[in-house]
Formats: structure tokens, sequence, C-alpha cells
């Protein structure tokens, strides 16, 4: 548990063990709602957040890319 003072600006500072332990980083979202008479953060997990930090479900080889690339390349030179 931590005790945080509230500024003039009613703004906090979140401590670093917590921060870390969520994974918040400057500039990152955060959701705050009431619960009774809590108040509750939760860090905002946006598609970025997802692409670089969150669980990795498949795998794609840079052949692959490559190959969808030169396809799609294609598609759009025979629409003009």
């Amino acid at each position: 548990m931590f005790e945080v003072k509230v500024s003039r600006k009613r703004l906090i500072a979140i401590p670093k063990a917590v921060a870390e332990k969520l994974g918040i980083v400057e500039g990152m979202k955060l959701k705050l709602y009431v619960e009774g008479d809590r108040i509750v953060l939760e860090p905002v997990r946006d598609a970025l957040w997802f692409a670089i930090y969150g669980p990795k479900v498949a795998r794609i080889t840079f052949e692959e890319v490559e190959e969808e690339s030169i396809r799609e390349q294609e598609k759009l030179a025979n629409t003009s």
C-alpha cells in the first residue's frame, strides 16, 4: 500500500513500483472511475500496446510479409 499526496491542482503521482508493476509509462492513458468510495485507475491497453507487449498468438516470417506485400501491390497495379 502506498500513500500519495494530492497537489493544489488535484494531481497525484503514481509511485514508481506501482507504475512498473502495471506497465504504466509516460504518455499512457489511464481509465479512472469511482467504485463506492474508492478511486480506481486502470491502464488503457490500445492496439499499439498489445502489438508491443501483448501475448504473441501467431508468427509470420519476413518472406510471408514480402509475399503478401507483392500480392497487394499487384492488386493495386491491376486496378489502376
